[in-house]
């Protein structure tokens, strides 16, 4: 690049490379999610410059980066311009951005709060397609002990076998325990599955003097807990 090309007025540059001149002249902040995209897509194809594609794609999923971030690699190479390559970037760019939001597992030496529960785990729970179930094991102190999966299952709903549960709690000699599970439509309201279920659980880890501390329902970007809305 000569030293003339930088005086240029950034309005002026191919539409390509505005969002990069943007950011080294005004810092990330003052970028667009769009103009953001464009810069992990670098290019976009004949007739569509990567600013306009991001753009569209954005719109196609309501300018929300939580929807975005569900999207699969095969889904986004269906856009003409985004090849195997550019989906990788924006999928590991949009992993990398949720992760950044809650501490690391590692970080939490105690978990005295659905604050706490929900920090330690949403990076787990957030942008899944179908319903997970897990179980975080509490020491006597209130530190994390290991947070397991039980189970799996669909769109809307997990079975989840109760002894497993108490099997994993008791090997690992927790004083407590914390379910969670997410719910993929957005739904925070707890069912009278989730309920009857939490009350089951509760009561069998009492026979083995095991507190259940609480139950969280996860979304993409909130929680529901059962203790603060005092149903435990």
């Amino acid at each position: 690049m000569s030293e003339k090309s930088e005086h240029i007025s950034i309005k002026h540059w191919a539409e390509d490379d505005q969002p990069r001149e943007k950011l080294l002249a005004s810092g990330q902040k003052s970028l667009s999610d769009a103009e953001l995209i464009a810069i992990l897509l670098r290019s976009g194809s004949k007739g569509e410059s990567a600013l306009a594609l991001s753009k569209r794609i954005l719109n196609d999923y309501s300018n929300d980066l939580y929807k975005l971030g569900k999207v699969s690699l095969s889904e986004l190479m269906q856009y003409k311009g985004i090849g195997e390559a550019k989906a990788i970037s924006l999928v590991a760019a949009l992993e990398l951005g949720r992760r950044r939001q809650h501490v690391p597992e590692e970080k939490i030496n105690s978990i005295t709060s659905s604050k706490d529960a929900f920090s330690y785990v949403a990076a787990k729970l957030q942008d899944l397609q179908i319903e997970e179930f897990w179980v975080i094991l509490l020491s006597q102190s209130s530190k994390p002990i290991k947070m397991v999966r039980i189970s799996t299952g669909g769109v809307s709903s997990v079975v989840v076998d109760t002894r497993i549960v108490m099997r994993h709690a008791i090997s690992h000699l927790a004083s407590g325990i914390i379910l969670i599970h997410n719910h993929p439509s957005g739904q925070l309201k707890p069912s009278r599955q989730d309920i009857g279920l939490t009350q089951k659980l509760k009561e069998g880890a009492s026979l083995f003097d095991i507190k259940l501390l609480d139950h969280l329902i996860v979304t993409d970007n909130s929680y529901y807990s059962f203790a603060d809305e005092g149903i435990i």
